[in-house]
Order: C-alpha cells, then structure tokens, then sequence
C-alpha cells in the first residue's frame, strides 16, 4: 500500500487511526465501494464507476453535498496519487455514514476514504494459467434493490473467497435464491457458447459491474452477441469457454469448472479487441 491515504479530504499516512467505534460503516457496513485503475494518470472507465457510485449512494439515502461531485473524487483520487508519486494505480474509495445507532444516524451526509496501491505490470495482460473455480455452497446472495451495488455488506464474497483459498480454488460462483449464477467473488461470469456470449441478467443479483457493462455497451466492436440471461451451473458446465471479468484485471479466462476444462481461442480474441478500446 501507498505511504498515504485521504480521509474527507485531508492526507493522513498509513498507520493513522481515523475511524470511530461508533461508525456506522464500522457498525453495520453502512456504505459502498469502488474499485478503479489508473493507468498513465487517468482513470479507466472512472465515467462508469461514479455513475455506478452516485447511484448506489442515493439508493442508500446518503445526504449528498453539491460539491461531492464526479469531478470532485476525481481530482481527490489524482492528487492523492500525486502524493505517492504513482502514475499506474489501483484505487480504491469508499463511502460510509459517520457516527450513530442503527435508528439515529447524526449524519447522513457521507464520509470516504481513498486509498492507492501501486498496480503491477501483469493486470494487463491476459492470464497465462487459466482459473479454477467451483460454486461456493453456503450462502446464497438475495435478488434485491441492494444487489447491484458495490455494498460494504459484502458477507456472502467474503466466506466465498475463504472457502476458495481453504479449497486451493482461484474464485468461487456466488448462486442467487434461485440457486442460479449471480456472479463471483470480485467478479462478474462470461460464457461462450456457440459464438454468443451468456451473462446473468442484473435481475439475478449480480454486481453491475463496470468492466461487465463495457462489453454489453461494446458488443458489436467486439463482434459477439451478449445475451443477459438466467445462467444455470449447468450452462457452465456446457460452456464452450468461460472468463470472469472485472475493473481491475478486464478478463481471466477460467480453465476448470469441476470436472469440465476449457480453453481459451475466444477469450483471448475478446480480451485483446476490450484493451484495444480501452487504450484508445
């Protein structure tokens, strides 16, 4: 991690205690998050991720200032990669409520904390190993309102991510209610399948997530037809190849689902046409 990071605005060094006990952040994962890419001083898709921000932040009724802009975290998010002296990056803000009970917040307005860490070369590339991935079968993630949005409430990823490394797994597939694909512990779920590209419909809880919403958005300039869906464990097991994509990384092509195994001809096409544009 960078020497430093920004806490509403003032620098503080790492180390530094800043949160109270009494945060409702703390308390009861009263906020959201976002994850984003710096690369060359300029924000990957940083368009995507405050529109995916503002919007989780009204739906969970913060107080927004006028001044607590796009604009305004962008040029929070810059100098502070200025202060560490990083031009390639990965960022990361969160926002939370301050201090108060579950049913006497003091302050709705929100607080948030930026924090960078230099990125390593290998984010941009396609993964030389493929991925090993299985269901995680002890929670199931609800089809709400809230489902959408990058919640500090992120209980069901976190057991799935330690279930994976307790498993020798590189991700797990996080089921909805149904028992169907929602999406993965820091990522969203492609399959391909007969040249037609499958991804859970937002309605089956997953995160709509950035890197998810640029293929959608850039279907035809990848030549695929992206069809948003209920994705079955067993249309993974079907798949003629599946990657897992997300802000930081783009695409990881996954090797294994149990006992089927894939390659990767196709994904490693779309992965280079996706850099392509993003590099434009």
């Amino acid at each position: 991690m960078a020497e430093f990071y920004n806490y509403n605005g003032k620098f503080y060094q790492q180390g530094d205690f800043f949160i109270s006990p009494d945060s409702r952040g703390f308390r009861y994962g009263d906020g959201l998050f976002e994850t984003i890419v710096m690369k060359n001083n300029k924000l990957r898709l940083g368009s995507f991720h405050f529109e995916r921000l503002s919007a989780g932040m009204k739906l969970m009724k913060f107080e927004i200032p006028k001044l607590f802009t796009a604009e305004h975290l962008e040029n929070e998010v810059l100098s502070l990669c200025r202060k560490n002296k990083l031009t390639n990056a990965r960022v990361r803000v969160t926002v939370f409520r301050g201090d108060g009970g579950l049913y006497d917040a003091q302050n709705l307005q929100p607080n948030y904390v930026i924090q960078v860490w230099q990125l390593p070369g290998h984010v941009f590339q396609l993964n030389e190993n493929g991925l090993v991935i299985d269901v995680f079968p002890d929670a199931r993630k609800q089809q709400d309102i809230f489902a959408s949005i990058k919640s500090a409430n992120y209980l069901p990823y976190v057991m799935g991510a330690l279930y994976a490394k307790e498993n020798k797994l590189n991700d797990c597939l996080i089921l909805n209610s149904n028992g169907y694909i929602a999406d993965a512990t820091i990522a969203n779920v492609f399959l391909l399948r007969n040249s037609v590209l499958h991804t859970p419909a937002l309605s089956e809880g997953c995160v709509a997530g950035v890197m998810r919403r640029f293929i959608i958005e850039n279907a035809s300039v990848i030549k695929y037809e992206v069809s948003e869906k209920v994705v079955k464990i067993a249309d993974v097991e079907q798949a003629d190849e599946v990657f897992l994509t997300n802000a930081t990384y783009g695409i990881r092509w996954v090797k294994q689902f149990r006992n089927k195994v894939y390659g990767n001809s196709q994904s490693a096409v779309i992965y280079k046409r996706l850099m392509d544009l993003l590099n434009n």
